[in-house]
């Protein structure tokens, strides 16, 4: 008899994280809890295609709130490899390095209804819709997700694979540019992010201008 290793199940989850919030971790939970995750990775992205303008808090500044708001939570981990990367990154290019560090590996690549919307747009989706399982975030409020956008990009068995793997969430009304205001004014942020990430903006004056 063969004992076969299951497949690790790692998930990708990318953003600027302008400040991570209590949003940011209630998806993060729910992708691990929905798709039976080994790890997830955190993935703050450094010039994106789609975005141009670039965050407000430095590179160096985004990770350590990062870090500060997972602290404690095994199987999360912070991922800085596009920061390091020269010019604008590519979410296929990233996918790529993974595989070639974590072989057998299956990524759940973790995105909300707009970044589905705009995938014709990304940067050789059809290559990277092959290479990842998708996990759209289906927020409080939204129809169902629409999946016709990728038509064409993939076959209907791996688009059948990207419904079965949407993540259900409540509706939260809290955004990092609400929380990057209400810091310059100097406006309580309690409860928006983690106590570790709030101490950590008041005493670097993160969004102070």
């Amino acid at each position: 008899m063969i004992n076969r290793i299951p497949q690790m199940r790692i998930g990708v989850f990318g953003g600027s994280f302008d400040p991570v919030h209590v949003g940011h971790l209630w998806i993060a939970e729910s992708a691990t809890e929905r798709l039976d995750l080994d790890r997830l990775l955190w993935i703050p992205t450094a010039t994106q295609p789609l975005k141009p303008g670039g965050p407000v808090a430095t590179n160096e500044q985004r990770v350590e709130m990062l870090r500060l708001a997972i602290a404690g939570r095994p199987g999360h981990d912070v991922d800085p490899r596009e920061l390091h990367r020269a010019g604008v990154s590519y979410t296929v290019d990233t996918i790529a390095e993974l595989e070639r560090e974590h072989v057998g590996a299956e990524f759940f690549l973790i995105i909300g209804s707009d970044s589905l919307a705009s995938m014709r747009r990304w940067h050789q989706p059809g290559e990277l819709l092959s290479r990842v399982t998708l996990a759209v975030v289906q927020r409080g409020g939204e129809g169902a997700i629409d999946f016709s956008v990728l038509d064409g990009l993939v076959g209907e068995d791996r688009i059948d694979r990207f419904r079965r793997c949407v993540i259900e969430m409540p509706l939260i009304e809290i955004s990092s540019s609400e929380i990057r205001d209400r810091a310059a004014q100097g406006t309580s942020i309690r409860h928006r992010v983690p106590r570790s990430v709030e101490a950590y903006i008041e005493a670097n004056g993160v969004y102070r201008g």
